[in-house]
């Protein structure tokens, strides 16, 4: 890769890996639901006005694929949101990398892609480590296990949408797709904040507003013009071995500065277990 890509590279793995620290810090001041539409409108208003210039816009169905994925993406981060109330970020980053596993199998399910020795030694392997991981919260809190588990759900969901996007969205201008997917997800979420009737917190609390303009502005915005950009020179084989890093970042960040739920010894072995698996079927071999 040339070195633009590498930093690039570098640059998501850091960014999202960081992240799920951020979404603990914002939710601890504000309701989860205003924490979740608030980052998504920040990023909509910030993406719209760089959309309107850029052509071609998706024409016909295209649209409608794009609309359901946003909602579906919006389904999605609900459960990652709620699940981060109760696991540490590093938790839910580990098991938010199995994502690929499920869609590998999903997509050999319907037949789009063939499954590989390797992704079902890998997926194995994933899948054991995030039952220890189940078991290690549930040991500590059923509360936390519920977390896991609804973790695992946005793994399911942030699937189907994958799959949408790799049909139905190929081709299209990475910019306007990711702004109509991004529009969609924060319409849905300011829905629901609405119906729930939370309220932004006044004065504004400083640290988790600022963790909650990071996660608008650098964690949605910047992070996603970057990996887009990154996809086109690189390729998904580049691009794939990502979901690896995001939980080693996310551990060492939890590690450093998360001090309401730490991670215990066997936490980190479910996350070793879980990270192996993933290292199986993603890394090339010579």
């Amino acid at each position: 890769m040339s070195q633009a890509a590498v930093a690039a590279y570098l640059a998501c793995a850091l960014i999202w890996g960081t992240t799920w620290f951020a979404i603990r810090v914002s939710i601890t001041a504000y309701p989860t639901f205003v924490a979740l539409a608030l980052r998504f409108a920040l990023a909509a208003v910030i993406l719209l006005p760089l959309a309107a210039r850029a052509r071609p816009w998706p024409r016909g169905r295209v649209w409608g694929w794009l609309v359901l994925a946003g909602v579906l993406d919006a389904a999605g981060y609900l459960l990652v949101y709620l699940g981060e109330e109760r696991v540490p970020g590093a938790v839910a980053a580990v098991v938010y990398g199995t994502q690929p596993l499920i869609l590998a199998v999903l997509l050999t399910a319907v037949r789009i892609e063939r499954l590989t020795r390797r992704h079902v030694i890998g997926a194995t392997i994933s899948i054991a480590g995030v039952i220890v991981l189940f078991l290690d919260r549930l040991s500590v809190s059923p509360h936390q296990a519920v977390g896991v588990a609804l973790v695992l759900g946005s793994v399911l969901v942030a699937t189907l949408y994958s799959m949408i996007m790799k049909q139905k969205a190929t081709g299209q201008n990475g910019l306007i797709a990711t702004t109509i997917f991004l529009t969609v997800t924060a319409i849905v979420l300011g829905a629901v904040a609405l119906a729930a009737g939370d309220a932004i917190p006044w004065p504004l609390p400083v640290r988790p507003t600022l963790a909650l303009l990071y996660l608008a502005v650098v964690g949605s915005v910047i992070a996603f013009l970057l990996y887009f950009w990154l996809l086109e020179r690189a390729g998904l084989l580049v691009t794939s071995t990502l979901v690896f890093v995001f939980p080693l970042v996310a551990i060492a960040t939890d590690a450093l500065f998360e001090h309401e739920l730490p991670l215990s010894a066997r936490a980190y072995l479910g996350a070793a277990i879980t990270l192996s698996g993933l290292a199986v079927s993603l890394l090339r071999r010579r």
